[in-house]
């Protein structure tokens, strides 16, 4: 790199004394820095090569003591000392009590553990014929979603698939037990669709799918449609059984009695007031709160 007309200041990397340099890549305030510091950097690497020779001398060392601490024959395996205790806690490696503080291993004893787990080569699972199957049409028809959908569902639950003949096929079991693991309850006859709910309930259709998703409420899907349980959904609207206890939302208590979120959850637990969960939402029994917070009288 040619040098700079611009004189540049900067601090040696070796004695940190200010300088002016004439290029961006100089290091050194002059030619006895430079040299020190490489000498400097020769020596650290003979260090760091006499230490793993002092290391691996240590360790040879070992091999020929009938006995070893925890720690040597964590030094000797190349492993910490509390794996060591894992392995004679574990009834792997046998070790002797000389006292309180002081254990000891035999050789052999690591010898006879390390002959008794010697390597094995992980053998691919036995893969079994898969021979009934399902093409996309009628994956498609068994499951009522559109293709795309099926593929992005095939793909996530990773289904077996082939192709053949210029049809896609795929696992009949996998399908079926994926229709079985996602029917909806079969108890539920009663269903709506998103727009009656924000019909009904004077929502737009962004506050029904938020509803739904926070109150939980089960539905099904039927070529693209969702369709949410009615009996849930009145339910949680408070509208199908009129006799039901009615509840507060942490937020609507909140903003009825201005009280914050740690104090609201004090005198619940403080008074016992019964909360009860809803899907994603913590409700608050309304009788008993009112009651707990209800303004004080004096009666004389």
């Amino acid at each position: 790199m040619t040098a700079s007309k611009i004189p540049i200041k900067k601090l040696c990397e070796h004695c940190n004394q200010e300088f002016t340099a004439w290029k961006t890549t100089t290091k050194y305030c002059s030619h006895q820095c430079n040299s020190r510091a490489y000498k400097a950097l020769k020596r650290e690497a003979r260090v760091r090569k006499t230490e793993r020779t002092q290391q691996e001398k240590r360790v040879s060392d070992l091999v020929d003591k009938p006995y070893l601490t925890i720690a040597e024959a964590g030094r000797l395996l190349g492993i910490s000392r509390d794996t060591i205790y894992r392995y004679i806690k574990s009834g792997q490696l046998r070790a002797y009590q000389l006292s309180s503080q002081r254990s000891i291993v035999k050789c052999e004893d690591i010898e006879q553990m390390l002959g008794e787990r010697p390597y094995q080569k992980r053998q691919p699972r036995d893969t079994a014929a898969i021979s009934e199957l399902y093409t996309t049409e009628e994956a498609s028809v068994v499951l009522g979603v559109a293709r795309a959908t099926l593929f992005a569902i095939a793909k996530r639950e990773r289904f077996p698939r082939t192709y053949n003949r210029g049809k896609s096929y795929s696992s009949k079991q996998h399908i079926d037990a994926y229709r079985a693991k996602t029917a909806p309850d079969a108890t539920i006859t009663e269903w709506c669709t998103a727009e009656e709910v924000a019909e009904r309930f004077a929502m737009t259709l962004t506050a029904v799918y938020s509803f739904a998703f926070g109150h939980n409420i089960p539905k099904k899907k039927v070529k693209g449609r969702s369709y949410y349980s009615t009996k849930h959904v009145e339910k949680a609207k408070g509208v199908l059984d009129s006799t039901a206890p009615s509840y507060y939302t942490i937020q609507e208590a909140m903003e009825k009695y201005g009280l914050t979120r740690d104090q609201l959850y004090h005198y619940t637990k403080q008074y016992n007031i019964p909360k009860v969960k809803q899907g994603r939402n913590m409700l608050i029994s309304q009788r008993e709160l009112d009651e707990v917070l209800r303004p004080p009288t004096i009666i004389r």
